[in-house]
């Protein structure tokens, strides 16, 4: 009887031993403090999601889950807050640099543009339109016009140069803003529908039936080339204007 005893209570001596002890709840997560940036960021991504139509102080606190007067301690009203929602924009366009060629740099400077306007299509209704630049916004239009007063170009011909440039790029990310497709993929899977849908108009609109069905249906359009033969053919002129005005 002793053995049996002293073995029952070696066996509930090591259960409970091995019983695991209750885990304590995870503590919660601090709330992450309000700041500038982080407003900056949360306006941005409701632009990006819904338009800048959507971008108040009201829905910015309710994502934010603050309070909406506490917006205000960084930004007295909203269009300081726009503002910054457009320098922070510009910051993020690879600016040109005097050190290498002015059409490459000129270029990179296009190319990064339109990337940006691509992640943020809302920035195109605002762009150049604020009365208090930052100084992103400021030093980008600096680093255009220094580029291309260094490589040769009068004032009058930098004027003519930056304005051509900024037309272009930004009529073409308001035009990509708008289609109904973003790759040469989806612009010949588009075409192919156009094609089937009005193939009995064919004999009335002969020229644009012709160039959907034998080139975009067929995979032969795609944005980023057409930007890129565009913009070369502007940077192309704009050399040829400078050597003009240099004999």
């Amino acid at each position: 009887m002793y053995v049996v005893r002293r073995t029952v209570l070696v066996q509930c001596t090591i259960c409970q031993v091995a019983e695991p002890e209750p885990t304590q709840p995870a503590a919660p997560e601090p709330h992450e403090p309000l700041s500038k940036e982080r407003v900056l960021h949360a306006a941005a991504a409701l632009a990006d999601e819904n338009g800048l139509a959507a971008v108040s102080m009201r829905k910015l606190a309710d994502e934010l889950g603050a309070g909406a007067m506490s917006l205000y301690h960084y930004f007295p009203n909203k269009n300081a807050l726009l503002d910054e929602m457009v320098n922070a924009i510009f910051a993020r366009i690879e600016a040109p640099t005097t050190d290498e060629d002015w059409k490459t740099a000129l270029r990179k400077r296009a190319i990064s543009t339109r990337r940006a306007l691509t992640r943020h299509p809302w920035a195109l209704d605002v762009m150049e339109s604020s009365t208090a630049p930052g100084m992103a916004n400021m030093q980008l239009h600096n680093a255009v016009v220094a580029c291309l007063r260094e490589a040769g170009f009068s004032i009058p011909d930098a004027v003519h140069a930056y304005s051509v440039q900024d037309a272009y790029i930004y009529g073409f990310a308001l035009q990509e803003k708008n289609l109904p497709f973003k790759t040469r993929e989806e612009a010949a899977a588009i075409g192919e529908m156009m094609v089937e849908q009005f193939r009995h108009l064919a004999e009335q609109i002969p020229y644009s039936f012709e160039l959907v069905d034998t080139y975009v249906a067929r995979g032969g359009y795609d944005p980023t080339d057409e930007f890129l033969f565009g913009l070369d053919l502007i940077l192309d002129g704009l050399e040829r204007m400078l050597e003009r005005s240099r004999s």
